[in-house]
């Protein structure tokens, strides 16, 4: 089983999708974190979700991949820019509706989606994510471990002309936010991929500077779609009572630790997130 590759235009931007799976079957939307490229959505996991009879639906976002890129430092987009963009690839395949699954930053979107267009979305799926933008945590919320900052301090740019050194640095940012087992060799596959198809890696670090947007999270109680919030124990960048405290504040959101797990997505926590995607869309059909 193998993806068809798309490119859609929007108003401003054009994006490439790739899509999997029967075409009679329920679309579910991948949306990736932070800087990522679909590749952070393997193939491996993507077929799973086919063969649990999804139509799988992942893509590059703004600044990464091979989707539109804008100079480096100078986004200009917002966050609901990449919420047009969701909608935008759903209008493109033709879908009213579709469950959408979000990590980190994708989740964002994901809650966006649910809040702006909930006439859009038949369930969320939301991995390692929190109910607030790039920036400092709400103080009632765990910020950054100081595991991590200090980690963060010895890692250097890389000669982004290099493309081995970027996918060593890739790797290694992966291997800081992972949590007790980290497959080095998977990440790598997926770094490898990202670079390779890239036209620029340099601007996939633009995600943090979008400009700011209203604050959303006093919202979360609007949102009526089913909602599984999935979130590692160990996680280093949102701990883990930001993912606990997004599940409280959705009504009848339910929530898993995945144990051992840091702000990832490691093959080990596939099964649990396929799983329950995969109740959820048989509940619906």
């Amino acid at each position: 089983m193998d993806f068809q590759a798309h490119r859609i235009k929007t108003d401003d931007a054009t994006l490439v999708a790739e899509i999997m799976g029967a075409s009679a079957d329920p679309p579910v939307l991948l949306i990736a974190g932070t800087s990522c490229t679909r590749d952070w959505w393997p193939p491996e996991f993507c077929r799973q979700l086919a063969a649990s009879h999804c139509r799988v639906i992942r893509y590059d976002q703004r600044d990464t991949g091979e989707s539109s890129l804008w100079p480096v430092g100078e986004p200009g987009y917002t966050l609901e820019d990449l919420m047009g963009d969701a909608v935008a690839i759903l209008d493109f395949f033709g879908y009213e509706r579709s469950h959408v699954v979000g990590f980190s930053q994708g989740g964002w979107v994901a809650q966006l989606l649910a809040l702006e267009h909930p006439h859009r979305v038949s369930s969320m799926t939301l991995i390692s994510s929190r109910s607030t933008d790039h920036g400092p945590a709400d103080p009632d919320l765990p910020e950054v471990s100081d595991g991590l900052l200090a980690a963060w301090g010895t890692i250097s740019e890389p000669d982004w002309d290099d493309e081995a050194a970027v996918i060593d640095y890739y790797v290694e940012n992966e291997r800081i936010l992972a949590g007790d087992e980290f497959d080095a060799d998977a990440a790598r596959q997926i770094c490898a991929r990202a670079v390779a198809r890239s036209v620029d890696a340099r601007t996939a670090g633009n995600h943090p500077y979008m400009q700011k947007i209203p604050r959303w999270r006093e919202r979360l109680s609007e949102i009526q779609v089913p909602t599984t919030v999935f979130h590692g124990a160990l996680d280093p960048l949102f701990p883990l009572e930001n993912g606990s405290a997004l599940a409280r504040e959705m009504p009848g959101a339910s929530f898993t630790v995945l144990d051992g797990i840091g702000h990832e997505f490691p093959k080990r926590a596939w099964p649990q997130v396929v799983d329950d995607i995969r109740r959820r869309v048989r509940s619906q059909t």
